[in-house]
């Protein structure tokens, strides 16, 4: 973004002096306009509405309506203006419920000022980031408890080819068993090794006889 062309952004946070640092670290920052600040999530709505900014940012606990309903709000008022929430709350579910709202962004309250101006550009630029530490602790929590069958990836087809491979056959013979070319062949071990993130076809045998097991 050029000077003479600002990023228009609307603080919204029921705390004056955090909200006064944040407007203060934005200003510093050639690229960047507050053309509003707001303690409520109505007031917000209001704003957003009269000043059509690039960006709200926004926090996510607030008295009256949350954020995350004023995030849903503003989204289908000002589908053009960015949402990024900026909280101190890690919770993984206040998370996804502001990414459903229409939020672009989610970085936590000890963002450095050069990173926060970073995500506002991101997000301006239609990009969506979390922060680091929640985005880590959310994949986490999704993949706990499943333990995960890479063979579940496979077509049949590639199915097939897997437990032909662990009978010792070359591409060449395996193509030959199924009607098909050897290069086909090849393109097809080629994807099997990807969705079994295994790096040569003994180790696709093994993992797949194991799975047999």
């Amino acid at each position: 973004m050029t000077v003479s062309n600002p990023v228009d952004i609307l603080v919204v946070d029921d705390h004056p002096l955090f909200r006064q640092g944040v407007v203060h670290s934005l200003e510093m920052d050639a690229g960047f306009r507050i053309v509003g600040e707001a303690s409520s999530g109505e007031e917000a709505l209001t704003l957003a509405l009269a000043l059509l900014p690039d960006v709200v940012l926004l926090d996510v606990n607030m008295p009256g309506w949350s954020g995350i309903v004023t995030a849903e709000k503003i989204a289908l008022a000002c589908p053009a203006t960015a949402i990024v929430m900026l909280t101190g709350s890690e919770d993984k579910d206040k998370l996804l419920a502001a990414l459903k709202a229409g939020a672009r962004a989610y970085v936590l309250k000890g963002v450095s000022a050069k990173e926060l101006a970073k995500v506002v550009r991101a997000a301006v630029a239609g990009e969506v980031y979390v922060s680091p530490s929640i985005a880590v602790e959310m994949l986490v929590s999704l993949t706990q408890g499943k333990a995960p069958n890479p063979l579940q990836e496979l077509t049949d087809r590639e199915r097939e080819i897997l437990a032909l491979i662990g009978t010792g056959l070359t591409n060449r013979e395996i193509g030959e068993k199924i009607f098909l070319s050897e290069k086909t062949i090849k393109h097809y071990v080629t994807n099997i090794l990807q969705k079994l993130q295994v790096r040569s076809r003994v180790e696709a045998a093994l993992l797949a006889s194991r799975q047999n097991h």
